[in-house]
């Protein structure tokens, strides 16, 4: 397989098309295509979780991170999101890139049931960061992709929240692993939103599925 540089990959996720009228609710954000192709470069070729692995990627939006994956030879992805607009989107995506291993189910991520356990070699994920009317919802997340993957999740939280997190990862016997701190720079999406874009301070973090 083709190995991708950091630079073809970014310039490939790119061309993904993104949220038209994201929702506030849902904390429709798309990723960066640059921190998108970060954070798929560093598991692909510091941690090989991606190639002829199988992948979810919860709350998948528009599907940045399910096709970057695909991109670096995943065996089979599947992107679980609750709204269909954004699965469309995605639709439309996968198309465009005539992409053969890429699946995307509509689901609530939140009301996953055990049967899902072990499924995936590898979850990868930007959840919502649980601000608003969603407190809480970022560790639903992280806890229902650690049930679904055999080896590892790797997803995006607020900084602010790592200590929160440290302590849970703790409680549920995980090993977790910061890899990076990143600057999510978050464009002017909805209406109350004053500047032209917030950066707000995000850990890359790698969580092993099963302690050794």
């Amino acid at each position: 397989m083709k190995k991708l540089k950091l630079k073809e990959l970014e310039s490939c996720l790119q061309q993904v098309d993104t949220f038209e009228s994201p929702k506030l609710l849902l904390e429709q954000y798309p990723t960066r295509p640059h921190i998108a192709a970060c954070m798929l470069y560093t598991i692909h070729n510091t941690f090989d979780d991606i190639e002829n692995k199988t992948i979810a990627d919860l709350g998948c939006g528009c599907g940045m991170l399910s096709i970057g994956s695909a991109m670096l030879g995943a065996g089979f992805c599947v992107g679980l999101d609750i709204d269909a607009d954004a699965l469309e989107i995605f639709n439309t995506n996968i198309e465009d890139f005539e992409l053969m291993n890429v699946n995307m189910v509509q689901c609530d991520v939140c009301s996953l049931s055990d049967s899902m356990s072990d499924t995936f070699d590898t979850v990868i994920m930007n959840p919502p960061f649980g601000t608003k009317h969603n407190k809480g919802i970022d560790m639903i997340f992280l806890k229902t992709a650690l049930q679904m993957a055999k080896t590892a999740v790797y997803s995006l939280h607020k900084t602010s929240t790592r200590q929160h997190i440290q302590k849970k990862a703790a409680e549920w016997d995980v090993k977790m692993e910061v890899l990076a701190e990143l600057r999510f720079d978050l464009p002017a999406s909805y209406k109350f939103h004053k500047k032209k874009s917030v950066d707000i301070e995000v850990d890359f973090i790698r969580f092993s599925a099963k302690k050794s």
